[in-house]
């Protein structure tokens, strides 16, 4: 298949990339910076084309011809009226250009924010009740994605029926180390942060229970894949691993990785059983579930090593890619 990817260099889209490569699909990627991963400007399967999510004529003319689009980019704002422009209106444009140009299989990226709090158990039926504009933001586009049947042919009048099939993702929180040279990590620095104290032996408390289940790019990259080749319509996965992991284990594990560390690592507080987001659809629907920490110790091992070079003042390359 020839599939568009958008978000296509960063945290998460280097993976699907690379995934998609390796299954012989060739991919038409979207970025802003195609110089900053030149590995993706030499492989056969992968054309960089030079865009942005607020440049539409950009995005339609390169879904033309495209079997399938992986949308992944996040258009972001700070208020209510940039978030929905930027994120949520930009996808309405693309999906719907994606109709008009014949494409069978659009695969939007949400977030489990799009649910609002978690209670333990919750899976894809629940409702969506978001706590927050980015929650709001994709609620909102998983609602316009999932009604977007058919055309109106007057005010009140149905027209013409969609053929493209839609389908939603739903990661958490998903982590990455650098898929090939220049490539992309999550922006989030907890990692980065405890890596560093652990190799200048610094003490490190977290709350108790504070964690969540972590997936890495490169197994939710398998989600992606498994999607984008099926036959499915109108379904939400969520995409996460099947075991809740504490900051407080993770920082435990950067220590064991530390010969002659002596930082001293504690809880405050006491926590009860973790809520968690039921994982099973993925399993029943392609048979794949994930445990973290398959990819979590290369992970901390990566940001341990950053963490000694930028002690040692050497030059590092910054991770975190928009798209």
């Amino acid at each position: 298949m020839k599939i568009f990817v958008t978000g296509g260099t960063g945290n998460i889209g280097q993976h699907v990339t690379l995934a998609l490569a390796a299954r012989g699909h060739q991919v038409e990627l979207l970025t802003r910076t195609p110089d900053r991963i030149p590995a993706f400007q030499t492989m056969e399967n992968v054309h960089v084309v030079k865009g942005c999510l607020q440049e539409p004529d950009t995005m339609i003319a390169a879904l033309q011809g495209c079997d399938a689009v992986i949308h992944i980019a996040l258009g972001w704002g700070v208020t209510p009226e940039e978030m929905m422009m930027n994120d949520t209106r930009v996808t309405a444009i693309l999906m719907d250009a994606a109709e008009q140009a014949g494409v069978k299989n659009f695969i939007y990226t949400s977030s489990t924010a799009a649910a609002g709090d978690l209670h333990d158990g919750m899976d894809e039926t629940g409702l969506r009740v978001p706590t927050d504009l980015y929650g709001a933001t994709k609620a909102a586009t998983e609602v316009y994605l999932m009604g977007f049947r058919q055309y109106y042919s007057r005010k009140g009048g149905y027209g013409e029926p969609v053929r493209m099939r839609r389908n939603v993702i739903r990661p958490g929180y998903t982590f990455s180390s650098p898929a090939v040279p220049g490539g992309a990590s999550q922006s989030d620095k907890r990692f980065q942060n405890i890596a560093e104290a652990i190799v200048a032996g610094r003490d490190l408390t977290f709350p108790a229970g504070d964690g969540t289940q972590f997936l890495s790019s490169r197994q939710i990259a398998q989600v992606y894949v498994q999607l984008v080749e099926s036959d499915l319509n109108e379904e939400i996965f969520y995409a996460l691993g099947d075991k809740f992991i504490t900051w407080h284990e993770i920082a435990a594990v950067a220590k064991e990785m530390t010969p002659g560390c002596q930082s001293r690592i504690t809880v405050e507080g006491e926590a009860g059983a973790p809520n968690l987001y039921c994982v099973d659809k993925i399993d029943r629907v392609f048979g794949l579930r994930f445990d973290g920490w398959d990819d979590l110790r290369e992970h901390i091992q990566w940001n341990l090593d950053r963490a000694k070079a930028k002690l040692a003042g050497k030059t590092l390359h910054n991770p975190v890619h928009s798209y």
